[in-house]
C-alpha cells in the first residue's frame, strides 16, 4: 500500500552504525541542543551511554531493539523499545524519533501506531515512556493515547498507554530496600505532595531506615509491578505508654486507582500494628483527604497536628 510505514529492525553492522549515527544526530539536534548541557556529554558516550545500552540490546532476556521506520523503502526515523517480557510485559519505550523532513501530516502518529502494533505482536502487554517533561512531548503521546503517570526513580515524568487486562493486585511488605520500583513510588509520592525527587543522599537514608526496622513498606503489586505504597513508622508514645505509628507515604500511581488498592494497603497497614502491638496508628492529612482517611479506617479525630521544622 502506498505510503505505508512498516518496520525494520537493524541487525547488520552497517544498519547498527546507521542506527547509532542517526541517535546521536536526534540527541544534538532535538534533546540536547545547548552545547552546555551537562547531560550532553553521558548520551553522546561510546564508553558510557552507548555500552550500556548496547548490554541491553544484547543480553538474552528482555532485550532492546534497534528499529527504523520506513516509508516507500526509505527511513523515516527509528524507535528503541525494550520489552520486558519475564516481568508484566511492559514496552519501555527509550527512544523515539521522526526525521525532520518527513515529521508533519500525522506520520509522527502513525508511526507510534505501528510502534504499539509491533510491540504487541512481540508480547508486550502495555507501553511507557519518559517524555522528557515538554509540553510538545505530551500532546503528542497524549494523541496516541497515552497519560501522564508519575515519575521514574531519577526523578523524570512518565506516560503510560493503560493495559486493558485486569490483573489481580497482591500487597506486600517490602523485603528489598534497594527495590528501583520503591524509589519510583517514593518520587511519584513527594511530585503529589509538592516535594522534590530523591536525592542519592535521601535515597540511601531512607534504605537505611527501612534496614534498621525504623519503617516498615507495604507494597501494592500488579504481577511484577509495584503500582502503590504506603508506610508505617514506629515510635513509642508516653500517652498510651506503647508503640503507635504514623500512616504516610500513601501513593497509588494515578492511572491504577479507583481500584480498591487504597482499601487494600490501609488494611494491610493496620493489620501489621495490629501483630505487632501497636496501640495506634496516626494518619496526618490535608483537611481535603479528611473524608478518605475516614473511609480508609482513620475513624478518631485527635485535634489538630503542628510541626515544628527543624
Amino acid at each position: 500500500m502506498k505510503n505505508q510505514i512498516s518496520i525494520r529492525e537493524a541487525t547488520t553492522e552497517s544498519d547498527i552504525a546507521a542506527f547509532w549515527e542517526q541517535l546521536r544526530l536526534y540527541f544534538k539536534r532535538d534533546i540536547f541542543p545547548n552545547p552546555e548541557d551537562e547531560e550532553r556529554e553521558y548520551f553522546l558516550s561510546d564508553t558510557e551511554y552507548r555500552k550500556n545500552i548496547q548490554d541491553i540490546h544484547d543480553r538474552l532476556e528482555d532485550p532492546c531493539y534497534y528499529l527504523f521506520f520506513q516509508r516507500e523503502g526509505q527511513d523515516i526515523g527509528f524507535a528503541m523499545p525494550a520489552i520486558y517480557r519475564t516481568e508484566d510485559g511492559k514496552c519501555f519505550i527509550l527512544e523515539f524519533c521522526v526525521y525532520p523532513k518527513f515529521r508533519g501530516n500525522g506520520t509522527g502518529r502513525e508511526c507510534a501506531r505501528v510502534l504499539l502494533d509491533w510491540a504487541k505482536r512481540h508480547g508486550a502487554l502495555y507501553a511507557e515512556l519518559n517524555y522528557g517533561g515538554t509540553d510538545c512531548r505530551r500532546r503528542f503521546w497524549e494523541s496516541a493515547g497515552f497519560v501522564e503517570n508519575g515519575i521514574d526513580e531519577w526523578g523524570e515524568p512518565l506516560m503510560i498507554l493503560p493495559p486493558d487486562e485486569n490483573v489481580p493486585i497482591v500487597i506486600e511488605t517490602l523485603s528489598a530496600p534497594e527495590d528501583w520500583q520503591l524509589m519510583k513510588l517514593e518520587n511519584g509520592y513527594q511530585k503529589e505532595i509538592g516535594g522534590q525527587a530523591l536525592t542519592e543522599q535521601k535515597q540511601e537514608h531512607l534504605k537505611q531506615a527501612i534496614r534498621d526496622g525504623k519503617i516498615v513498606f507495604f507494597v501494592a503489586k500488579r504481577g511484577y509491578r509495584a503500582v502503590g505504597i504506603c508506610s508505617v513508622a514506629k515510635c513509642f508514645s508516653t500517652c498510651t505508654y506503647s508503640d503507635t505509628a504514623i500512616f504516610q507515604d500513601f501513593y497509588i500511581e494515578p492511572v491504577f486507582r479507583k481500584k480498591g488498592i487504597a482499601q487494600k494497603l490501609a488494611q494491610a497497614a493496620q493489620a501489621w500494628c495490629k501483630e505487632h502491638g501497636v496501640a495506634s496508628l496516626y494518619a496526618c492529612c490535608a483537611p481535603c483527604d479528611e473524608r478518605m482517611c475516614q473511609a480508609l479506617g482513620f475513624g478518631t479525630r485527635l485535634g489538630t497536628a503542628f510541626a515544628h521544622l527543624c
